[in-house]
Formats: C-alpha cells, sequence, structure tokens
C-alpha cells in the first residue's frame, strides 16, 4: 500500500524488508486513526505522511553516512516527538538504534506508547516531560550518541534543549525548513556558549528543496546551568 514509501525507500538505497514494510503500515494506521482525536500533526494525508514523516526520516541515514556517521548500535533521543518523528522510522530501520523519546504533552506521549504497542516495540522509552527537565537528570544528561527534533524550535533554542544530553562527539540531527541558513548564522551565540559547533548543513535526499539537514557536534561539556528553566530557551534564546 505504501508505494511512495517503498520506492522512495530503494532509491535512497535504504532495505526495507517485507517486516519492516508491515511495520511502516501499522505506523501509518495508528497515527491516521490516532490524528483523528488528537493533533499530532499537521500532515494528514497519505502521500505526504510518506514523503514528510516516513521518507524524510530516513533520508537522514544516508546524510549520516556521507558523514562517516551510523545509528546502529548508537543512542538516539528524540526531542518533542510528537508523533514519532523521526526517532521511530529510523529505529524501524535500524531496530538497533537505543531509542528514548521526549515528549512533554501527555496525550501525545500516550499516542507515543500506544504506537510502540501495536508495533511491538519494546525497547523504547518513552518520557513525558519537558526536555529542559529531564536534561538535567543525571540518567540522561551527555549520555547520547544523537540528539534529533524536527518542527520543534529554532535552531538556536534547539541547540539549548538538545546539547546537553549529547556526550562529548555527540552529534544533533536537526531537519529544518525555508529558514535553515538563517536559523544557522542566527545560532552563533547558542553554539559558542552550548560548546558546539556545525558540522554539515545541506539538503534531505529526496524532499522538497527547501527541507534541509543540520548536523552539530558536541565538541565540549555543556555547562551545568543550561538548558535554562522550563520555557526560557524558547522566550529568550541565546
Amino acid at each position: 500500500m505504501l508505494s511512495i514509501l517503498a520506492e522512495g525507500a530503494q532509491e535512497l538505497g535504504v532495505d526495507l524488508s517485507a517486516e519492516k514494510m508491515e511495520r511502516f503500515q501499522t505506523y501509518y494506521d495508528v497515527l491516521t486513526d490516532w490524528a483523528e482525536r488528537v493533533s499530532l500533526t499537521a500532515v494528514k494525508d497519505e502521500e505526504g505522511i510518506q514523503k514528510r514523516h516516513f521518507l524524510e526520516s530516513i533520508a537522514l541515514i544516508p546524510v549520516l553516512e556521507e558523514e562517516g556517521l551510523s545509528l546502529t548500535d548508537k543512542s538516539l533521543i528524540d526531542i518533542g516527538s510528537g508523533s514519532g518523528i523521526p526517532g521511530i522510522p529510523l529505529k524501524i530501520v535500524d531496530p538497533t538504534i537505543k531509542l528514548t523519546l521526549v515528549e512533554a504533552k501527555q496525550r501525545k506521549a500516550e499516542f507515543l506508547s500506544a504506537l510502540l504497542k501495536e508495533l511491538e516495540i519494546d525497547d523504547v522509552v518513552v518520557i513525558p516531560r519537558r526536555s529542559e527537565e529531564t536534561a538535567h537528570n543525571p540518567i540522561h544528561r551527555e549520555q547520547y550518541n544523537f540528539a534529533a527534533a524536527k518542527a520543534l524550535a529554532p535552531l538556536s533554542t534547539l541547540i539549548e534543549l538538545t546539547l546537553p544530553f549529547l556526550v562529548m562527539g555527540g552529534v544533533l540531527i536537526a531537519p529544518k525548513g525555508k529558514d535553515t541558513d538563517r536559523e544557522v548564522v542566527a545560532a552563533s551565540v547558542a553554539l559558542e556558549t552550548l560548546k558546539g559547533a556545525i558540522r554539515h548543513v545541506g539538503p534531505i535526499p529526496l524532499a522538497d528543496k527547501k527541507q534541509k539537514i543540520v548536523l552539530v557536534d558536541k565538541d565540549l561539556p555543556t555547562p551545568a546551568r543550561f538548558p535554562r528553566r522550563p520555557g526560557m530557551p524558547a522566550k529568550r534564546p541565546l
């Protein structure tokens, strides 16, 4: 049924077995069912879900590979996960990923838990709290190889919300839109303050040309006072 996904994955060189395609079909069914009751995503049509949610997520894999990076057997924390994008599609493609989803809105967190149950994926952690609070928990602070966040905040805010989770040498994966270049320029203070550096800015394969991916390296430990209290990173970006 999900022919756009199947064809796109083949073009990307990403292997989707019959079992993985079945999981994406279940994902689509659960997402569209819940979207009738809970505001999960503005993208609700079959083509849009396949392209914007599924394909744009798995298209991150070849971009990372070109940078010499691999998610295999690595830890990934998806901040403001919402409908599970991009973390869950990546987990479906590579089950070895040690995935944690952070989602502060209770109904969305409930959706993520219900979705994972339907997908029969039992090794993903869902945290129903704000990232500003979670990042100060020693269990999660500076513990992850990768952090990802899509459609959550401008890059300057996003850096403060995500870099505290990363180990030294960890990488932020930030899919962005038409304002990517402006956001990168505006994030210079946040990068200096949070000890990060832009590693890569480029297009997302098979996506609309305005969709880009920003990769940020974490070079040094994050100062202990960051992230600031809930709401401050968005209200007063660095």
